[in-house]
C-alpha cells in the first residue's frame, strides 16, 4: 500500500513542469533541514533546561535541608538540657511528695531554667516533661503527669525504640490540658521530638520538643506563594505534610495522589528525582534524607512552563521559517520562470514541429544548456528540411526510374516475343542447344527487367547465375561447371538482387586463360556463421549471418596485387585498379564490380557486412561474402530490428 502511494505520488511529481518541481525542491531543501535543526536544537535547549530546573530544584532542596538539620540540632540541645539537670530528674524520680518551700524552690531554679530554654528558642513552641510518678505535682507548662499521652497512638513506639528519638509529624496538636483556651497552634503543624528520660537504669518520664513547621521547614510552609513549585515532608510512614494555602498543590488532590505514588517509586528504586505526568503536565520530584527526624524532605517542581515557553518559542521560530522559505519559493518562482522562458519556446517549437508546422529555426540568444539544446535543435530542424528535400528529390527519381521501366518493360516485350520466336524455329529444326541457351537468355533479359525492389531470395540469384553460366558455355570449348553447396534452408535468406552475379562474371572473365587441362569449376558454397566474421578487417563482428563462398580454380592473383585489390575494394576509392602485369588480358580494369557488391551490401546492411577476396596464385580465387541472415517472407534474425537497413 505504502509503495503503491509512493509510485503514485511519483507518478504525479513528474508530471508537473520543470518550473514547479524545481520550487518543490527548493521547498523541500529548504524546510526539511530547518525543522530538523529546528527541532534539535530545541531539544537541546528544552533539555538544557530541564537539566538546569533539576539542578536549581536541588540546590533548594539541599539549602532546605541544612536549615532543617539546625532546627533539628536546636530541639536536641533543648532536650538535653533539661534532662541534663540534675535537680529536675530527681524531682520527677522521687517517690515521695515535695513540700510546698521545695517546691516553690524547684520551681523558681531549675525549672524556670528549663522554661528559659524554650525562651531562648522562640522556634520552640512546646518544651514538656512528662513524668511516670504519681507522686508528683505538675508544674504547667513544663512537667506533666504521663498518663496525659499514654492513649496516644504512637505511646507504644516509645517502647520499642530502646532509648533512641521518635520525631512525629502532626497537622495539629490538641491542648493535653483539655481547656477551652489554647496557645493559638494547637491547630498549626507541628514536629515533635520524643524522648524516654531514664534515671538509674530506670524509666522515669518522656521529654517532649515540638517546632511548628513553618519554623522548622520555613521553605515547605512559609507565607511566600510559588506558582511553580512546592517544597514538602514525608515522615517514616509516607505522609506528606505540605502547606494547604498554596496555589501550587493545596488542595489538588491529583498531584498529592501523584507525589505519593512518585515518592514511593523513588523510595524502591532508591532515586532522588523522578518525572512523572499529572493531566498531561509534566512534573519533575526531587527528594533528600534527613536521616534524624527520619524523614524526606520533597521538592515538587513543574515543568509545564518551561515546555511551555520552549514550545512557543519553536513554533513562533518554525513558522517565521515557514514564511521565509514561501517568499523564498515565490522569488525562486519568477526567476525560475525567466531562466526557463527559452525552454518553454523551446518546447512550444518542438509541438509545431510535431504536428507538422516546420519552422526554419529558433532564434535564442544567450549561452549555457538551453542556449546549446536550441542550437542543436536548429540543427535538427535544418537536416531534417534537407531529409525532406532529398526525399522529395529521391521521389521525383523513382517516379522517373518507374516511367523509364515502364518504357523499358514495353520495349521487352517486343524483345520476349522475339525471342519466343526464334526459339520455337530452333525446336523446329531440333536445334536443342539454340533453344536451351534462348530460354536461359530469356531467363536472365527476365530477371534483369523486372526490378521489383532491391532483395530477392537466393534461389532467384542462383538461377539467374546458372542462366548466365548457360549463355557463357556457348562460346566456350570447354564449358564452365557450376557447383552449389547450399542447404536446401537457406535458399529463401534475402540477398540483393545481382550481388553475386557480378562475381561470377569476374570469374568468368579473368579466372581462366583458356590453355587450362583441368574443366573450369565456380563452387558456390553457403552457410551459417555464428562466429560473424566481419565483413572488412576491423569491423565489428556481428552474430546470426551467412557466407557465401564463392571459389573458381583459375590461376589465382599473387599476394601483393591480392593485397592491393583487398584495400581498393574496401576503401571505396573512386579511380579503377587496372591490372597491370596481374591476371587477365591487362587491358580491362578489374575490381569494378566487386567494389560495386561490396559498397552496396554495406549501403543496405551496415558497416559490418561487405566481402573478402581470398586467393593463391595458380591455385584459386575466392570471394567470402558476409550478409545477415535473414528470410525474405518474414524475417528470422535480429537484423530485421537493425536501423542501419536501408
Amino acid at each position: 500500500m505504502g509503495r503503491k502511494m509512493a509510485q503514485s505520488i511519483a507518478h504525479w511529481f513528474n508530471r508537473r513542469s520543470m518550473q514547479s518541481r524545481l520550487v518543490a525542491a527548493y521547498i523541500v531543501i529548504l524546510l526539511l533541514p530547518s525543522l530538523l535543526v529546528s527541532n534539535y536544537l530545541f531539544s537541546q535547549i528544552r533539555e538544557s533546561y530541564g537539566n538546569d530546573t533539576l539542578k536549581q530544584a536541588q540546590y533548594s532542596v539541599e539549602m532546605e535541608r541544612v536549615n532543617i538539620r539546625n532546627q533539628i540540632e536546636a530541639m536536641e540541645r533543648a532536650a538535653q538540657l533539661t534532662i541534663s539537670d540534675s535537680e529536675i530528674i530527681d524531682y520527677v524520680s522521687r517517690e515521695e511528695e515535695l513540700p510546698v518551700e521545695d517546691l516553690l524552690q524547684l520551681y523558681r531554679g531549675p525549672l524556670t531554667d528549663m522554661i528559659n530554654i524554650q525562651i531562648n528558642n522562640p522556634n520552640i513552641v512546646h518544651l514538656r516533661l512528662f513524668a511516670n510518678n504519681r507522686y508528683l505535682s505538675e508544674v504547667w507548662p513544663v512537667v506533666f503527669h504521663e498518663r496525659r499521652i499514654q492513649n496516644e497512638p504512637w505511646y507504644k513506639q516509645l517502647e520499642t525504640l530502646n532509648g533512641k528519638e521518635l520525631w512525629l509529624f502532626k497537622n495539629e496538636d490538641p491542648d493535653i490540658l483539655r481547656r477551652n483556651v489554647t496557645e493559638g497552634t494547637n491547630q498549626m503543624p507541628k514536629v515533635s521530638l520524643m524522648r524516654v528520660v531514664e534515671a538509674g537504669g530506670k524509666r522515669v518520664g518522656v521529654i517532649e520538643v515540638s517546632m511548628l513547621l513553618e519554623q522548622f521547614s520555613p521553605k515547605a510552609f512559609a507565607s511566600i506563594k510559588d506558582e511553580g513549585s512546592q517544597m514538602m515532608i514525608a515522615d517514616r510512614n509516607g505522609t506528606i505534610y505540605m502547606d494547604e494555602q498554596q496555589p501550587f498543590a493545596g488542595g489538588n488532590l491529583e498531584l498529592h495522589d501523584a507525589v505519593l505514588e512518585t515518592f514511593g517509586e523513588m523510595e524502591r528504586q532508591q532515586l532522588t528525582e523522578l518525572r512523572f505526568v499529572v493531566d498531561k503536565h509534566p512534573y519533575l520530584l526531587v527528594s533528600a534524607p534527613l536521616e534524624q527526624a527520619d524523614a524526606h524532605i520533597l521538592n515538587v517542581v513543574s515543568l509545564q512552563a518551561v515546555s511551555k515557553d520552549i514550545s512557543k518559542a519553536q513554533i513562533q521560530i518554525i513558522s517565521f521559517n515557514v514564511i521565509i522559505i514561501a517568499l523564498l519559493s515565490l522569488i525562486t518562482y519568477w526567476l525560475n520562470s525567466i531562466i526557463l522562458k527559452n525552454l518553454r519556446r523551446l518546447t512550444e517549437a518542438m509541438k509545431k514541429v510535431r504536428r507538422g508546422e516546420m519552422p526554419t529555426g529558433l532564434p535564442l540568444s544567450g549561452g549555457g544548456e538551453i542556449g546549446e539544446l536550441a542550437h542543436h535543435f536548429n540543427k535538427l530542424i535544418h537536416t531534417i528540411n534537407e531529409l525532406i528535400a532529398q526525399g522529395v528529390k529521391k521521389q521525383a527519381l523513382t517516379k522517373e526510374a518507374e516511367l523509364r521501366t515502364l518504357h523499358s518493360q514495353i520495349d521487352s516485350h517486343f524483345l520476349y516475343n522475339t525471342l519466343e520466336n526464334i526459339k520455337m524455329l530452333a525446336e523446329m529444326e531440333n536445334q536443342r542447344t539454340i533453344s536451351d541457351s534462348l530460354t536461359s537468355l530469356g531467363g536472365m533479359m527476365r530477371y534483369n527487367f523486372k526490378w521489383s525492389g532491391e532483395y530477392v531470395s537466393l534461389q532467384d540469384e542462383i538461377r539467374h547465375i546458372e542462366n548466365y553460366i548457360a549463355v557463357m558455355n556457348i562460346r566456350f570449348d570447354e564449358p564452365i561447371a557450376l557447383e552449389l553447396h547450399i542447404p536446401p534452408s537457406l535458399m529463401e535468406i534475402e540477398v540483393l538482387k545481382m550481388s553475386l552475379q557480378p562475381i561470377v562474371e569476374n570469374a568468368v572473365k579473368h579466372a581462366w586463360t583458356g590453355t587450362e587441362e583441368d574443366q573450369s569449376v565456380i563452387r558456390i558454397e553457403v552457410a551459417e556463421d555464428q562466429t560473424g566474421r566481419a565483413g572488412q578487417a576491423g569491423s565489428e563482428s556481428r552474430a546470426d549471418s551467412i557466407t557465401i563462398k564463392l571459389r573458381d580454380n583459375g590461376m589465382g592473383i599473387g599476394e601483393e596485387r591480392l593485397q592491393r585489390l583487398n584495400e581498393w575494394v574496401q576503401s571505396g576509392q573512386t579511380r579503377e585498379m587496372s591490372s597491370g602485369s596481374g591476371p587477365g588480358n591487362g587491358k580491362q580494369a578489374i575490381g569494378i564490380g566487386l567494389r560495386n557488391v561490396h559498397e552496396r551490401i554495406r549501403l543496405y546492411y551496415g558497416e559490418s557486412y561487405g566481402l573478402q577476396i581470398d586467393s593463391v596464385e595458380g591455385q584459386f580465387t575466392e570471394v567470402v561474402i558476409t550478409l545477415p541472415k535473414v528470410l525474405l517472407m518474414g524475417g528470422s534474425s535480429e537484423y530485421e530490428k537493425n536501423a542501419d537497413r536501408r
